[in-house]
């Protein structure tokens, strides 16, 4: 399976380059489309629905890891068996969304007479049944995905989801042309989500021949799945809290408009959470079965040193680009009404680098089954975040949940959680970030040097950000490889050009 996850993790990269390019493209056009109210009107409803993903707890990435260890043992018995199971949950799981959804659904004017309309309460309600529809197929057919991904067939499924992001767009501009909104999106977006479920079953029968046992359910099993995946869940629910709290917090204090602004800084959040985040699912079956066969301390701290070292490479070149021309960016991409999304997205970007570049500490955890101490940390963190969300948001608009999530990370993800890693589950941490100070330093230069070029050249247009943008992205490189990269990055990078000429020829 080496092939599967280094062309799991080269599509992953390229689903994000393709995800982010179509929203880059598409955002401003259909921000202009719908208008900002309802743009915001649509980001309110998506986070609001969202909350509703808690209720998987955490069983899908539960699923995923269990798979892998029978498939270790080559136990064909137990995976079936644990396959029924694992749907028979989700069946349940997707009728109790259904039935919370129904709830959300009827206390819609409740939750937002204050800040909505009658004719934006109407379609938030409509959206909301969609997105519940969405959500419970996404449930009782998440088992699917589990198992694909358990069997690391990488490809498929990210070809799958590359298909799915270039047609959202290519479907939803006319539909935009044409006069509709934020009702059709969710529409298009539950038929395309339907369609990618329906296909990851035919694969699994047809393709991986899965079979599904619903005899001699093992209860000592069910009760390990069930002690792991609740701290999975807490997980779920403290990632929620993290990046879908703002939005709905806003929506009851400040509104839409604040809502969509706020949404425009936590899209960008996102895509830069992605540059880290993609090549994760890729090494959960890896780190599971290596902890099966007895893996060291030291090979996972090598493991995670590595990756982390690669991962800071890539956003150290995100975070600093942003800091330079995100401003610009934002202004010319969506125009200067959205301009606060760009400090709101620093004050977050900045103290999330660190969990960034520390995410196969995440993978390790859940491998080992040792995630427990985190979620709780997480947890207690998360409902401090809200609160200071709450008081803030009431003065500070989207400065508010910003500021909250930035002072959640610092204590939670760089302060405790760093202990946490090195006394309990043995990462080398002290090297971690001897490792990652060697690389800080020509990110530094290359800053200082766009900052000066920054000085000399103020044209604010799309051509004068496209060479600046280009010629940091060629400093950064030379810098980094110069002064950053062992002989194992270096190795990659030219592993890649080499590619890339050989393509070319």
């Amino acid at each position: 399976m080496i092939n599967q996850r280094r062309a799991g993790a080269l599509l992953s990269y390229a689903l994000l380059a393709i995800s982010n390019i179509v929203g880059i493209i598409y955002t401003p056009f259909m921000i202009r489309a719908m208008g900002q109210a309802e743009f915001g009107l649509y980001s309110l409803m998506v986070s609001t629905v969202g909350y509703l993903t808690v209720l998987d707890f955490g069983i899908g990435t539960t699923s995923i890891r269990y798979i892998a260890k029978y498939r270790a043992e080559q136990n064909k018995e137990a995976e079936y068996s644990l396959n029924g199971m694992l749907l028979m949950i989700d069946v349940v799981l997707g009728a109790l969304v259904m039935l919370v959804g129904i709830v959300l659904f009827a206390n819609i004017r409740g939750l937002f007479q204050a800040t909505l309309s009658d004719e934006q309460i109407y379609i938030a309600r409509i959206m909301t049944l969609f997105l519940i529809f969405n959500l419970t197929m996404t449930f009782i057919l998440g088992i699917f995905r589990s198992i694909i991904t358990a069997y690391e067939r990488f490809v498929f499924l990210k070809i799958v989801n590359i298909i799915r992001v270039i047609l959202m767009p290519c479907i939803m501009i006319p539909l935009l042309l044409l006069g509709h909104g934020a009702i059709a999106m969710v529409v298009v977006t539950t038929v395309l989500n339907v369609i990618s479920l329906l296909i990851n079953v035919v694969y699994c029968f047809f393709a991986l021949k899965i079979k599904f046992v619903f005899q001699k359910f093992d209860i000592t099993v069910l009760k390990e799945i069930s002690g792991y995946s609740f701290f999975i869940f807490l997980n779920v629910v403290v990632d929620r809290t993290y990046w879908g709290s703002g939005q709905f917090i806003l929506g009851i204090f400040s509104g839409t408009t604040a809502v969509a602004v706020y949404a425009i800084a936590i899209q960008l959040i996102k895509y830069y959470k992605n540059f880290s985040t993609a090549i994760n699912g890729v090494f959960l079956p890896k780190v599971t079965g290596m902890i099966a066969m007895g893996a060291t301390d030291k090979d996972l701290s090598d493991m995670f040193i590595r990756i982390g070292r690669i991962q800071y490479i890539v956003i150290g070149l995100i975070l600093s680009g942003f800091v330079l021309y995100g401003r610009l960016f934002i202004s010319i991409w969506i125009g200067h009404d959205f301009i606060m999304a760009y400090y709101m997205a620093i004050i977050i970007m900045i103290p999330l680098s660190v969990p960034l570049i520390q995410n196969m500490g995440i993978v390790i955890l859940q491998a080992k089954n040792k995630h427990k101490v985190r979620s709780i940390i997480y947890l207690c963190i998360a409902v401090l975040n809200i609160m200071i969300s709450v008081f803030l948001s009431r003065f500070i608009d989207g400065f508010g949940p910003a500021i909250a999530i930035a002072f959640s990370m610092v204590i939670g993800n760089f302060v405790i959680i760093n202990i946490y890693y090195h006394k309990k589950i043995r990462i080398a941490i002290p090297d971690f970030w001897k490792e990652i100070g060697k690389i800080t330093l020509p990110i530094g230069v290359s800053f200082l040097i766009g900052t000066i070029g920054n000085y000399f050249v103020s044209e604010n247009n799309i051509i004068t950000l496209t060479l600046k943008i280009s010629s940091y992205f060629i400093l950064y490189s030379i810098c980094m490889y110069l002064a950053g990269m062992n002989e194992y990055e270096k190795n990659l990078f030219r592993g890649i050009l080499s590619k890339v000429k050989r393509r070319d020829a």
